[in-house]
């Protein structure tokens, strides 16, 4: 799993967990849903101005959201 999927999968859990729509978080951050949607999938190498965008508007720590859950064994 690369670093873009692994965000992506972060933002995926707190937007989750904070109940918020794609189209919820992309209007929090001034991001549009489309653009949201490729976050989480992995396909955007995104800024790190767009990261924190997306950190401020999840209330979570930046660093929070390239922590993989994983064990040693990758799983």
């Amino acid at each position: 799993m690369n670093i873009s999927q692994i965000f992506g999968l972060r933002v995926r859990h707190f937007r989750k967990l904070k109940a918020l729509s794609q189209d919820e978080l992309a209007d929090l951050c001034g991001l549009h849903r489309t653009y949201i949607g490729s976050v989480e999938r992995g396909e955007r190498n995104i800024t790190l101005l767009n990261a924190e965008k997306i950190a401020v508007s999840l209330n979570e720590p930046l660093i929070y959201f390239f922590m993989d859950n994983r064990d040693n064994n990758g799983k």
